[in-house]
């Protein structure tokens, strides 16, 4: 006989808020449901770091993302030879951009983490930009940058402007032609210190908050 796997449960109130238990206790098929990852609370409630969730880890062609109706990360697209992930890519949960999913965080960390990590981390900044779907139609898509509170290498970092500015403008180059791959434009409009970061972040929860 075939198992059923439960789907994720959805998103309550709590769960935004980041209270309570992600086991949703009523079942399916006799099977506890998950709150999706995507409930999570962006900060850690004990020591208040931001939290990340590493989709594609660092120097990966492949690029995963997480899929809320399964509860999996599943594999997008795999770039062409020669061209990987600068670092390691994710989002903060409980939060929504202009284009729908949540809010995109860079990982400064030592090593890359595997898909689907939970990575608490610290705000120092962020890139805002443009992206030009392919209908033509220009949205904010901007890159929040987090250090990993686990890195040694980039400790020092608190602001965008103690990063090393080759990382920073290869960081830039990929997502111009990652892009170009897929028929889109990416528009660099400037970079911003920890404070306005900050600021985007916290419209990302209001507009998740009120989805």
């Amino acid at each position: 006989m075939p198992i059923a796997l439960a789907p994720p449960a959805q998103c309550g109130p709590a769960h935004a808020a980041g209270l309570g238990t992600y086991l949703d206790r009523r079942t399916f098929s006799g099977m506890p449901r998950l709150k999706p990852l995507t409930c999570l609370p962006t900060f850690d409630p004990e020591t208040g770091d931001l939290i990340v969730l590493v989709e594609t880890p660092r120097h990966s062609r492949s690029k995963y993302a997480y899929n809320t109706d399964t509860g999996t990360f599943d594999l997008k697209f795999v770039l062409p030879e020669g061209m990987t992930f600068p670092l390691d890519f994710g989002f903060a949960p409980s939060t929504l951009g202009q284009d729908g999913d949540p809010l995109d965080v860079l990982l400064l960390l030592d090593e890359p983490v595997a898909v689907g990590t939970r990575t608490k981390a610290r705000l120092v900044g962020a890139i805002r930009a443009h992206e030009r779907e392919k209908d033509g139609r220009w949205d904010r898509n901007d890159r929040l940058i987090a250090v990993a509170v686990h890195a040694h290498a980039h400790e020092h970092i608190h602001a965008i402007q103690d990063m090393n500015q080759q990382t920073l403008a290869d960081v830039e180059a990929f997502f111009e032609a990652y892009n170009r791959l897929h028929g889109k434009d990416f528009r660099i409009k400037d970079h911003v210190d920890a404070k306005k970061a900050g600021k985007l972040l916290r419209k990302g929860q209001a507009a998740y908050r009120h989805r």
